[in-house]
């Protein structure tokens, strides 16, 4: 055996390393961490200091025994975890393990960093080796204890008032209020009406030339309010007898910034916008590309940096390739005079670390297309595609803006306007467009050549009914971008956030947004009623600040996890005295088959179930279905919705087995229009028809929501 022992958490990252570090290392895999708080207790000594108990689990004891005999005979050994808290935890955590002694085996234990498995990376790091940072340590201490205080005493209380099975975490809870506050704002949203007119014009010279102008104002002001048909009804009459007139004509030049490479939150969110991945599959995809991807004869090799981060910057030596690859392959009209430096997102952002780029910017995609799986050539080009396009010179687009008068006789005249926009040079956009969370309406048109008092033809006029729409729901991106923009969770946390919340069934997802399920809506009532600090947004993200500063050695572990647990335990006394059991069951259409009482709708760990009010007497229970009143397109019979045991939604026929129609999609009941069979929403968002081939946005069939929603 070597005499240099190197441990990494996965064997991908063994694999690149061993490539790369040669035969007098061996590398050996820890399978993430070795040791936990144990499942069956509490774990922490809230008397003294909250000490935690840690516990070997059955299945990695085997494993930590090997690594425990391979550390003993070592003459040096390296722990070469991942650069974060979480990394950093499983070196210390393996020392632990091992048993070694910190004074007597300290020179021949190094903590080895990098952000990229690349050659020269790697070798530099074994060159300046580092000692485990007790700091970062302690700080993912204190998060795992006190995700652990709440969960542990919060989840038994759950369990008494509401059902048993339930759990309650202190960031997730957090992620379900704001998932929760958001339905309630739809609910409660109360549409306004207002009027978009428009007028269609061309010019007396140039009849040929049509365009549309937006009426924006009276007497000269851009202000105009049309709430009420009546209204609409007036102006649209005074338009199609007024004389128009250009009143002036504004050119000029704007420009449009690339985005900075990624972060670990805005690569989830580009990633569900542009790919539809969930969060918690772009970390795992982002994963292998930073371990590493066997590229033929060239072996394992690492094609991005860090994935975890929350840093925009970008080494010296990455941005010289980048700049040079740039000049190389699109000219120097391509690349700005300086290199782009972006500011740092958070307070805390690691600036030690980088953002996430390739690691070579001349592994061009195209070059990797037969060494990856689809979803990691895609996820890798995004990567590429950002990190290059971020380098790049502006785009630059030709904006003109025309202001029209429409003179009407004895009244103030109506101010409209035009804006044309045409993009003049492409600049990053030759390479890369982020993407956007809404649609959003552009509003260009294209204006023939105008000048100030040229005389306009009218030709038609066009009233537009519009209603002022609630705020949308969380998507993925959208989710994860406002936990960012609140301070709540870091960048190894978000994909777990999303995951949980879903897990526990408090929200589920219906056309890639989020809506909270009945069980997250009771839940989350019951902890902002007596809970209100777990709940909190603005407390939530000072204890991620605590936690930072612990990591930065500016806060004591046992003073935040006291000031955090003293006013909880008077909340959860309090709590277990004051809240009444609620009984979540509710009444059904169904008889029980075999005493013929009325049977209950449940909730249980694997979801709702049917059981038989008669319980104890009787104890027969059914699988609960939802019906949809949507006839079964083979056989006619209804449509219902069910549960499958992945938790996955999936609707089919009621007369199964004898029907084993099924689709993963929404059915509607609006048939298509071309052909009247069933039509479903897709999980992109769009209404496509399961027989032809029609398809078309949900924003286009105005009644389709409101029989979502009656689905539902």
């Amino acid at each position: 055996m070597a005499k240099n022992l190197v441990i990494v958490e996965s064997p991908a990252k063994a694999r690149t390393l061993n490539r790369i570090l040669g035969r007098s290392y061996s590398v050996k895999a820890s399978l993430g961490h070795v040791r936990d708080l144990p499942k069956s207790k509490l774990g922490v000594d809230i008397e003294n200091n909250f000490t935690p108990t840690y516990v070997i689990p059955q299945k990695k004891r085997k494993m930590v025994n090997e690594l425990r005999e391979a550390m003993e005979k070592a003459t040096s050994i390296y722990l070469a975890t991942d650069p974060d808290r979480e990394g950093e935890a499983i070196s210390w955590h393996l020392v632990q393990a091992a048993k070694l002694d910190a004074e007597k085996d300290k020179k021949r234990l190094h903590r080895v960093v990098f952000h990229e498995i690349t050659e020269e990376a790697v070798k530099e790091a074994f060159k300046k080796p580092g000692s485990i940072d007790s700091n970062m340590v302690s700080a993912q201490q204190t998060r795992r204890i006190l995700d652990r205080l709440v969960g542990y005493k919060l989840s038994p209380l759950l369990w008494r008032k509401v059902q048993k099975g339930l759990s309650a975490g202190r960031v997730q809870s957090v992620a379900v209020r704001i998932i929760v506050d958001r339905e309630q704002e739809i609910q409660n949203f109360k549409s306004d009406e207002y009027w978009i007119i428009e007028v269609e014009l061309s010019p007396v010279k140039e009849a040929d030339s049509i365009f549309r102008a937006r009426v924006i104002g009276t007497g000269g002001k851009a202000k105009l309010e049309i709430d009420s048909e009546q209204k609409a009804d007036e102006v649209t009459a005074d338009l199609k007898n007024a004389g128009y007139s250009v009143l002036s004509v504004k050119p000029k030049q704007s420009t449009r910034n690339p985005a900075p490479p990624f972060i670990t939150s805005t690569l989830q969110q580009e990633a569900s916008r542009k790919l539809h991945f969930t969060a918690r599959r772009t970390m795992a995809i982002a994963q292998q590309l930073y371990e590493g991807i066997t590229l033929g004869k060239k072996g394992s090799v690492g094609l991005i940096t860090y994935m975890r981060t929350d840093s925009t910057n970008v080494a010296a030596s990455a941005l010289a390739e980048l700049r040079a690859y740039i000049k190389e392959k699109y000219g120097d009209s391509f690349l700005p005079q300086r290199a782009r430096r972006f500011g740092k997102k958070a307070k805390w952002a690691q600036e030690a670390h980088e953002a996430i780029r390739p690691t070579s910017i001349y592994r061009e995609p195209e070059q990797l297309k037969s060494f990856l799986k689809p979803e990691q050539l895609k996820l890798y080009e995004i990567i590429w595609k950002r990190c290059v396009s971020s380098q790049m010179s502006s785009a630059l687009y030709d904006t003109t803006t025309v202001d029209i008068t429409a003179a009407v006789p004895a009244k103030k005249d109506y101010l409209l306007r035009a804006t044309s926009s045409c993009l003049s040079f492409a600049g990053f956009m030759k390479v890369y467009s982020e993407g956007k969370d809404e649609e959003e309406e552009e509003g260009f048109v294209h204006l023939p050549s105008l000048q100030s008092n040229d005389k306009l033809n009218y030709l038609d006029v066009f009233p537009d009914q519009k209603f002022t729409q609630p705020p949308p729901r969380y998507t993925e991106a959208t989710l994860i971008r406002a936990l960012e923009q609140k301070g709540i969770g870091r960048p190894s946390t978000y994909a777990p956030i999303l995951s949980v919340i879903q897990d526990r069934d408090y929200v589920h997802k219906t056309a890639g947004r989020f809506h909270p399920d009945e069980l997250g809506t009771i839940v989350n009532g019951l902890l902002v009623t007596h809970f209100p600090q777990i709940v909190d947004t603005d407390f939530t993200a000072q204890m991620e600040q605590k936690l930072d500063e612990i990591a930065h050695g500016e806060h004591a572990e046992a003073s935040v996890l006291a000031d955090f647990y003293t006013p909880f335990e008077e909340l959860l006394n309090k709590a277990s005295t004051t809240i009444e059991k609620l009984d979540m069951s509710k009444p059904s259409d169904e008889v029980c088959p075999k005493c013929g009482k009325p049977m209950l709708i449940k909730v249980g760990r694997f979801g709702k179930f049917l059981a038989c009010s008669g319980y104890p007497d009787c104890k027969s229970t059914k699988p609960y279905s939802v019906k949809t009143g949507i006839a079964c397109p083979k056989c006619g019979n209804e449509l219902v919705e069910r549960v499958n045991k992945k938790k996955q939604v999936f609707y089919g026929c009621s007369d199964y087995p004898k029907c084993k129609f099924t689709t993963s999609y929404k059915p509607l009941l609006q048939p298509c229009p071309e052909c009247g069979k069933l039509m479903v929403l897709d999980k992109k968002g769009q209404v496509r028809c399961t027989s032809c081939k029609y398809k078309t946005k949900l924003a286009d069939m105005e009644h389709v929501e409101q029989e979502s929603k009656a689905i539902a």
